[in-house]
């Protein structure tokens, strides 16, 4: 198999898992108050973190100060995130949801040009007004499908884009299973005291089944993501991402006979279209990059 080829079949593999876990905590369908259903899955990670022994990735805390800074506010947009996202989750159609967040890297490139200064070409640029146009035929603003749920969406996928913003600029040492242990436990942590104001349910056996299950599958997630880029070319595998849209889908109207209408479908398409050109786009910018570099270096010599 080729690395391209697994790092396919890793990014495929890791959307399904995290598609598995929004599906395992919609279907617990409020039976567990939210702060207390964060509480709870959040620790479960941690623990299954902690007994993989370092099996799933490095994991240390000998990290400078300025790393930990920057842990630290990348935790707190995760407790915001986290809160947005499931409270979205439980009031709209799943596929409606993933469709609002494949926006991500999108805006996570219109991020870069702005706030890092990085160079984004006008293709570019064109691109991310175009998917930003399919997310307005998603949340349909001005009509009837469009409610606090959608806006509650857009803001898990603006906290997700700062999240991702946030997290280049750890140094590469820094091991990924550390920065998942400390969000989940600041998530656990959070939670726990945000549900000291309302009473805790008992968790009947289903609904522990599918917490339990939410956890692994999302643990599922991390490590299969992980190791996406530790295969293959990312302009390659990147596109794969796409694929919780069709996992979401599929389950949207399997579990829970959901469809969405034609023009969420279109809006969804036209998301998935920019986002592709714009991973291809990174790609060319990155070959043509190593081209410069390499040409002046001979040109020294």
């Amino acid at each position: 198999m080729s690395p391209n080829l697994a790092g396919a079949l890793l990014m495929t593999g890791s959307m399904a898992c995290f598609a598995l876990n929004d599906t395992m905590l919609k279907l617990t369908d409020g039976a567990v108050p939210l702060f207390q259903l964060l509480f709870v899955r959040s620790l479960i990670t941690c623990v299954l973190i902690l007994a993989s022994k370092g099996y799933l990735g490095a994991l240390h805390f000998d990290i400078a100060r300025r790393d930990w800074g920057i842990i630290a506010i990348r935790a707190l947009l995760e407790v915001m995130i986290s809160y947005f996202f499931l409270t979205a989750l439980f009031k709209m159609p799943l596929a409606n949801l993933t469709a609002i967040m494949q926006v991500v890297p999108l805006a996570v490139t219109l991020a870069s040009a702005v706030v890092l200064r990085e160079a984004v070409g006008w293709r570019r640029m064109l691109a991310i007004a175009i998917g930003f146009c399919g997310v307005l035929m998603i949340v349909k603003p001005g009509a009837d499908g469009f409610n606090l749920w959608s806006v509650y969406a857009l803001i898990a996928m603006f906290g997700v884009t700062a999240r991702d913003l946030v997290t280049r600029k750890l140094s590469p040492s820094v091991p990924s299973m550390t920065v998942t242990l400390v969000t989940a436990a600041t998530v656990s942590g959070t939670a726990g005291l945000a549900s000291f104001g309302t009473p805790w349910a008992p968790i009947e056996p289903m609904a522990a089944v599918l917490i339990l299950g939410s956890a692994v599958s999302i643990m599922g997630g991390y490590f299969l993501s992980i190791q996406v880029m530790r295969s293959g070319d990312v302009s390659f595998t990147a596109p794969f991402r796409y694929a919780g849209l069709v996992f979401a889908l599929v389950i949207g109207w399997f579990v829970f006979e959901e469809w969405p209408g034609w023009l969420t479908l279109l809006g969804a398409a036209i998301v998935v279209a920019t986002g592709v050109f714009t991973f291809y786009r990174e790609r060319v910018q990155a070959v043509r990059a190593e081209k410069a570099a390499a040409t002046a270096s001979t040109s020294m010599l």
